[in-house]
C-alpha cells in the first residue's frame, strides 16, 4: 500500500495564508519533535527556541494524557487555549499534531472556521 507523501512547508504555509492574524504554524510528530514549523513574516516571536521545543513536547505528552478519556468521553477534536498575548490551538491528525497561534482578539467563530479549514488542510497527516 502506497502512502501519500504530504509535502509539511506546504501544510504550514497554507495554514498561515488563512489569516493575517495567525502568527505561527507547526507539525509535530508524537514525541513531540517539530517536524516543520513557520512563524510568520513581520510576527516577533514569544518564545525562543528551546521553550518552543519544550512546549512542543509538552503538546504531545498531553495528547497522550488525553487519549486515555477518549473511550468515555470521544477523541478530542481540537484544544483551544487563549492566553493574554496569544491563542494557541492543537489539532490531532492520525500520526501527527498540527499546533498554531494567532492573535488573540480574533472573534471565536472566525477561529473555528480556521480550525475546520485547518482540519481539511491537515487531513492526510
Amino acid at each position: 500500500m502506497m502512502t501519500k507523501k504530504v509535502d509539511l512547508l506546504d501544510v504550514v504555509q497554507k495554514i498561515l495564508k488563512l489569516d493575517s492574524q495567525m502568527r505561527f504554524a507547526a507539525i509535530i510528530d508524537s514525541k513531540g519533535k517539530i517536524r516543520e514549523a513557520i512563524m510568520k513574516t513581520g510576527k516577533a516571536s514569544l518564545e525562543s527556541q528551546k521553550e518552543e521545543e519544550h512546549f512542543c513536547k509538552q503538546v504531545a505528552q498531553r495528547r497522550a494524557m488525553r487519549k486515555e478519556f477518549d473511550k468515555t468521553l470521544g477523541k478530542v477534536r481540537y484544544v483551544h487555549v487563549e492566553r493574554e498575548k496569544v491563542s494557541q490551538m492543537v489539532i490531532y491528525t492520525k500520526r501527527n499534531i498540527v499546533y498554531f497561534t494567532m492573535e488573540p482578539e480574533m472573534p471565536i467563530n472566525t477561529k473555528i472556521r480556521l480550525i475546520t479549514k485547518i482540519k481539511k488542510i491537515s487531513a492526510d497527516l
